[in-house]
């Protein structure tokens, strides 16, 4: 029988809280289905270069960027946030499910280079922050919110990047101090249910990939493109030249949109979306998460199908879902009239 962590207890009991009908102003939660893979060494720049879809090169010290990795056919092994602590030391937050197999794959490469690949997930805590008054929160924590998305603030007690959406932050802290420092945070930031922060990233149009996902996807699919994830101009990288063409040919028919299902109960990755009237599955879940009123969804559709009006989950007999905004919508078109980055 594994032991458990006593740190992880301690944090599953503190945000061990019920999801309340309506978000609080400002709260707090745990990520706790996510772990970090460590790529250190003089040569991790340039090892992380050529195999991520984001460009590395350009990151500050500190910096952060979402991104992804993928196989050699374009599609995703894991998506991201990557934050750079130092001028040879990464750090990637991604899915817990995909971790151990993406360190594997690295790995592959990883030899060939001075650098090393370790998961790095006992050694941090990350939580999420949003609110009214999160950026008082993190002052009164003795940490400094940034001031643009994607920025990174670092002290001794940890690291801050503001992330999209309206005052979200995640928030980094090395485990040895980070109770202390959420008890700090905790006086301002209610803390909650994991399914909380998940439902400000579907809002916010930020899926990720996760075991039932994984290698199912190329970036434009999850609409990466769009949050500076991948970049096209920086040169090669593992999956790039189909990466590359997809962008320049214009011939992506799938990407993903955010859906609206009646009922409590949150979907699992990899559902499939359904066309009611004839069974024809046209595309698949990619994160949910229960809403006060219903549940809302991440999917990658075909793009024509999200015009119909008979969509369901599962199968023919499954909830109806309906298409709802994303925050980029407007964006969205603009990029895909005009594909080059």
């Amino acid at each position: 029988m594994t032991a458990i962590n006593p740190l992880d207890q301690t944090l599953s009991e503190r945000f061990a809280v019920s999801d309340a009908d309506e978000l609080p102003a400002t709260g707090i939660t745990w990520l706790s289905h996510e772990g970090i893979l460590a790529v250190s060494g003089a040569d991790a720049n340039r090892f992380l270069q050529g195999q991520l879809t984001c460009d590395v090169s350009v990151l500050p010290d500190p910096g952060s960027t979402l991104g992804a990795r993928c196989n050699p056919k374009g599609r995703i092994q894991s998506s991201f946030r990557l934050v750079r602590l130092a001028a040879d030391a990464y750090l990637l937050a991604m899915h817990k499910e995909v971790l151990e197999a993406q360190s594997a794959d690295l790995g592959k490469y990883a030899v060939f280079f001075k650098t090393s690949i370790k998961d790095a997930s006992s050694d941090w805590v990350r939580v999420g922050l949003w609110g009214d008054a999160a950026e008082a929160a993190l002052q009164k924590a003795g940490l400094t919110p940034p001031e643009n998305i994607d920025e990174v603030s670092s002290c001794a007690t940890g690291s801050v990047v503001r992330v999209p959406g309206l005052h979200r932050f995640e928030i980094w802290l090395p485990s040895e101090s980070a109770v202390n420092t959420l008890d700090q945070l905790q006086t301002l930031a209610t803390p909650t249910a994991l399914n909380a922060w998940q439902l400000l990233q579907i809002r916010n149009g930020l899926g990720e990939v996760s075991a039932a996902t994984r290698e199912s996807f190329i970036p434009q699919m999850l609409n990466m493109q769009l949050f500076d994830a991948v970049s096209f101009r920086k040169g090669c990288y593992t999956g790039q030249e189909i990466v590359a063409r997809m962008q320049y040919l214009g011939k992506l028919k799938r990407r993903m949109f955010r859906l609206l299902m009646d009922g409590q109960q949150p979907l699992p990755a990899g559902t499939p979306i359904v066309n009611r009237d004839n069974g024809q599955t046209l595309g698949e879940v990619v994160s949910s998460a229960r809403g006060s009123a219903r549940v809302e969804i991440l999917a990658v559709l075909q793009k024509d199908a999200a015009q119909l009006l008979q969509l369901a989950a599962g199968d023919s007999n499954g909830p109806s879902l309906a298409v709802a905004n994303l925050p980029y919508d407007t964006e969205l078109v603009a990029s895909e009239d005009d594909p080059v980055n």
